[in-house]
C-alpha cells in the first residue's frame, strides 16, 4: 500500500473503532493487566481510543500511552476521564516518554502494527530500557494462520449487521512476513475503505527479539483468563520480564 503511515488505519477508522470492535476480551484483559501492573505506573503502546487504558485508570492504576493517530486520541479525550491521560502523539516503537514503568502493554495485535523487523526489535530494546527492574511487558498477539489463504490471498466476510457490512480483502507477503488488508465498510451512506498494514511473528521470533533486549519469557496463556497456551491456540498473551 503507497503512503501507508503509522497512523493510517487509525485516522480512517477512529469514529467507528469502538462499535466495529465491541468489548471483545477488554473487561478480562483489564483485569488482568490491573493485577499484573502492582503499584504502576503502567504505559500502554497503541492505546488508541482508550478501551484498555480509561477503565485501568478507573481501577486505580496510572496510566500513560503513546498514539501514532491523533484521530484516535481525540476519541479517548471526548470520553469520561479522557482527558485526565497523559498521551503522547507518535510511533509507539521508539517509546517517545521519560520515566521508568512497572507494566508497558500492548494489546490486540497492535504490537505487529510495526511493519518491519527492525522496528519491533527496537520496540522491544526500548520496552526493556523503561521497564522498572521487575517491570513486565505484556504483548497480546494472534498466532498467523494462513489457512484460508489461496495464492496469497484471502477475501472474507468480517462484519454483518442490519445498517453495515464490512468484507476485507488481504494480500500476504511471506517473504517479508506482511499482510496488508483493506476493509471495505458499505452502510446506507455509501462505501468507505480502512486499510491496514501489519508484519506478524510467531511467537518464537518474539522470545528471540525478548532475548535480544535482555528480557525473556516469563509466562505465555492462551488467553485473558490465562489458560493454557497450546497448539491449538489462535492467539497468545506473553508476558517478558528481565533476565535474572
Amino acid at each position: 500500500m503507497d503512503n501507508y503511515q503509522p497512523s493510517t488505519y487509525g485516522d480512517s477508522m477512529a469514529d467507528i473503532y469502538d462499535e466495529i470492535q465491541g468489548d471483545r476480551d477488554a473487561p478480562a484483559a483489564v483485569a488482568c493487566l490491573a493485577a499484573l501492573a502492582g503499584q504502576g505506573p503502567a504505559l500502554e503502546l497503541g492505546i488508541g481510543t482508550g478501551r484498555v487504558a480509561l477503565p485501568l485508570s478507573t481501577a486505580g492504576i496510572q496510566v500513560q500511552g503513546i498514539e501514532a493517530s491523533s484521530a484516535m486520541i481525540e476519541q479517548l479525550r471526548a470520553k469520561p476521564g479522557g482527558q485526565q491521560i497523559p498521551v503522547v502523539l507518535g510511533d509507539f516503537a521508539d517509546l517517545p516518554v521519560e520515566g521508568k514503568f512497572s507494566l508497558i502493554f500492548v494489546v490486540f495485535g497492535t504490537f505487529f502494527c510495526l511493519t518491519s523487523q527492525e522496528s519491533q526489535v527496537h520496540c522491544f530494546r526500548r520496552v526493556a530500557e523503561q521497564l522498572t527492574s521487575d517491570g513486565l511487558f505484556v504483548l497480546e498477539a494472534s498466532v498467523p494462520d494462513f489457512s484460508g489463504f489461496t495464492r496469497s490471498q484471502n477475501v472474507r466476510l468480517s462484519n454483518m449487521a442490519l445498517n453495515r457490512v464490512i468484507i476485507s480483502a488481504t494480500e500476504h507477503d511471506p517473504t517479508t512476513q506482511r499482510t496488508m488488508t483493506q476493509h471495505i465498510v458499505a452502510t446506507q451512506q455509501g462505501i468507505r475503505l480502512m486499510p491496514v498494514s501489519v508484519r506478524y511473528a510467531w511467537p518464537s521470533e518474539l522470545d528471540l527479539m525478548a532475548q535480544l533486549a535482555g528480557m525473556e519469557l516469563k509466562e505465555r496463556w492462551g488467553d485473558w483468563h490465562r489458560n493454557p497456551f497450546s497448539a491449538n491456540s489462535t492467539r497468545h498473551i506473553s508476558v517478558y520480564g528481565r533476565k535474572k
